[in-house]
């Protein structure tokens, strides 16, 4: 088994453990940010996680192997939501929200500028470069108006 498959394990783990400190987080705000704040990282796990399949099989890694290597990293998320619950003040929820949400979210917008912004950088085709932009900016808009609804 090549050692990039247990990279990637690894990352997903933190990764995993990220989306569990901020789902956790978000439910301590309200149903209405915990329930959007979920499908939000659900839409993004989907497709990342048959990502990190396609990875561990190339590593070497068996379906199987690779199916409950995967679904290990899950535990990081059930991690990073029980150390959000635990780590709440007993002033109330927002003394943890102050620092969570905050770190979760810079971490999301990290990630994805580094993936998004060098492969604009490089793109050939200026159609692709404005759809890209388009659709990033359709997401900033829809979280925008579900955050005033």
């Amino acid at each position: 088994l090549q050692i990039s498959g247990y990279l990637n394990l690894l990352a997903n783990t933190i990764d995993n453990f990220t989306h569990g400190l901020a789902v956790a987080a978000s439910f301590l705000v309200s149903r209405k940010v915990g329930l959007l704040t979920t499908m939000a990282i659900l839409l993004h796990e989907i497709p990342h996680e048959v990502g990190d399949f396609a990875i561990l099989l190339r590593a070497g890694f068996d379906r199987w192997s690779a199916a409950k290597m995967q679904l290990s990293t899950a535990l990081g998320g059930i991690l990073g939501a029980c150390f959000a619950i635990c780590a709440q003040s007993p002033k109330g929820a927002g003394e943890t929200v102050a620092w969570i949400l905050p770190f979760t979210s810079g971490g999301f917008l990290y990630i994805a500028l580094v993936n998004v912004v060098p492969d604009l950088l490089e793109e050939k085709n200026p159609w692709n470069s404005l759809q890209q932009i388009l659709l990033l900016c359709t997401g900033i808009t829809v979280m925008v108006l579900l955050a005033l609804t």
